[in-house]
């Protein structure tokens, strides 16, 4: 989390932009994703000319390479156009406002569309890169903002780029492209990724999950960046993600890049629409809170999934999805809807057949109805399962959240200190602290869930339920209130002749009460 003079900065650029004519949240992030990629093509240009100089040989990757782009006013391209060394962030700052425009304007941003994007992860997405800060003064001032800002390690860069994805989402729009932090941390370490997984989110968006999955393997395997063949997978093939909106892939890309994942692999694609044969089966493990909103139709949908399930339903669909691409063996932790849970429809009782009856379903954790506010209040729930094609389901596990941490209305305000937030908190919860925080306590009884957890009553928070009474009556049935007891409280009541007895007895008081008035009165 980033505090201090760095958040001060970074508020500070943001206001910028608004004051300078860029007020969508969306575009400012974009603006600033291409500014964090020009800088750091001269950061690696200039670490390769380092290398070459200490080791006296000549460089192996020359980004901006030797000579003039050829572009220019007439003038300047009498001179072979501008020098490419003027295109480094280095040199391009040191110029005054208007002609640093024009170099960024006319050359910076052709350069990136016709040379870099043919090159790594982020370069692909920057085919469409267009220059739309508005003025000269404002490149002027954010460029200079940016260039004070510290980031020389990982874990601030990440931080500074998670910082500003929230102010995304904090503005008010765009929120449906990010998946809480702390949600996403507890769905990673519920399913604790390994150094040979290969990791997917299908709809990507921000690339949070795939973020976290890299965040947790860092902590809890760093021999990865001991071993050669671990670190190449790492950086180049454990990372998979898909989206369609090139914004997305650009902001994604940047996020993976800045949080040191060197060439994570996000691909444009439209993973509902587009045949998946070349990803079927290749996933070890699936990270993912997909869209579920809206209907295809038939004809837009890739015809592998309509045979898995006959549906027009987006959720049903991307669930269909995650099996295809699951390895067998493969294990997934997604969100869906509470009516993926309980829908009655032929396509929705198939998929959830599909996931006891042919595979093996693990968990079933009901999520506050509040997580997603302020941009939706719909009740979801995490699913987590392993494909196995031939069953395994003999208890599914059921948690009953009932707080993240935060508050459950539009505020989303923070109801703990941050050292007791997350499924992972710094110190151990009270009681009283657990009531406000219930994610350490899921991860804890998810690792009981084959063993104390079978024992709980169906009273409890959590509890096991057999496959049986799931498959009994064929809806196969996912919502926790299906199989939840409600506690009655014991009330004990009066016989009728003990109330007749009672009512006569105030019967003869009133009209002794009444007989005394009289009396007054008379």
């Amino acid at each position: 989390m980033i505090v201090g003079e760095i958040k001060s900065q970074i508020d500070s650029i943001w206001n910028d932009f608004w004051s300078g004519g860029l007020s969508n949240p969306l575009s400012v992030m974009e603006q600033i994703t291409y500014l964090l990629f020009i800088k750091r093509l001269d950061e690696l240009h200039t670490r390769e000319e380092a290398k070459a100089a200490t080791l006296q040989i000549p460089m192996e990757r020359r980004i901006f390479p030797e000579g003039r782009d050829g572009r220019g006013d007439e003038e300047m391209r009498k001179l072979g156009g501008r020098p490419y060394d003027d295109l480094r962030w280095s040199r391009f700052k040191m110029f005054e406002p208007k002609e640093m425009f024009k170099i960024v304007d006319e050359h910076v941003f052709p350069f990136l569309r016709e040379k870099v994007a043919a090159e790594g992860s982020l370069a692909r997405h920057m085919k469409e890169a267009r220059n739309a800060i508005p003025s000269a003064a404002l490149l002027a001032k954010v460029v200079d903002k940016l260039d004070k800002v510290k980031m020389d390690d990982r874990d601030t860069k990440g931080d500074v780029y998670e910082y500003m994805l929230g102010m995304i989402a904090s503005a008010g729009q765009n929120g449906q492209f990010r998946t809480p932090r702390h949600i996403i941390k507890l769905m990673v370490e519920l399913t604790e990724p390994t150094p040979k997984d290969i990791i997917c989110d299908p709809a990507a968006g921000t690339c949070g999950f795939l973020v976290g999955a890299g965040e947790f393997l860092r902590d809890k395997h760093p021999e990865i960046f001991r071993d050669p063949k671990l670190r190449k997978h790492f950086h180049d093939e454990a990372f998979h993600g898909f989206d369609f909106d090139p914004t997305m892939l650009r902001i994604g890309s940047m996020n993976m890049i800045l949080h040191g994942i060197e060439n994570p692999v996000i691909e444009a694609r439209d993973s509902l629409s587009e045949d998946i044969a070349d990803e079927k089966e290749r996933y070890s493990l699936i990270l993912a809170n997909p869209p579920f909103a809206g209907s295809l139709d038939y004809e837009a949908t890739a015809k592998d999934l309509q045979q898995t399930v006959k549906t027009k339903k987006t959720e049903l669909l991307f669930l269909a999805l995650f099996l295809r691409l699951l390895r067998t063996g493969g294990r997934a932790a997604v969100i869906v809807p509470d009516g993926v849970l309980f829908g009655s429809s032929t396509a929705h009782k198939a998929i959830r057949k599909l996931l006891v009856d042919d595979n093996k379903l693990d968990a079933v954790i009901s999520l506050p109805s509040g997580v997603f506010r302020p941009y939706a209040g719909v009740s979801t729930a995490i699913l987590v399962f392993t494909k196995t094609g031939v069953g395994g389901t003999d208890h599914v596990w059921f948690y009953d959240m009932k707080a993240d941490g935060f508050s459950l209305d539009d505020k989303r305000q923070a109801l703990l200190p941050e050292e007791k937030q997350g499924p992972t908190p710094a110190t151990t919860l009270s009681d009283e602290e657990h009531d406000k925080n219930n994610l350490p306590d899921v991860l804890m009884r998810w690792e009981e869930r084959n063993g104390a957890e079978r024992e709980r009553p169906r009273t409890a928070q959590s509890f096991c339920v057999p496959k049986a009474d799931i498959a009994k009556d064929g809806a196969y049935d996912l919502s926790i209130n299906r199989y939840k007891h409600a506690i009655h409280a014991e009330v004990i009541h009066e016989s009728p002749a003990e109330i007749i007895a009672k009512l006569k007895l105030l019967e003869g008081e009133i009209s002794d009460g009444l007989a005394k008035l009289e009396e007054m009165v008379g």
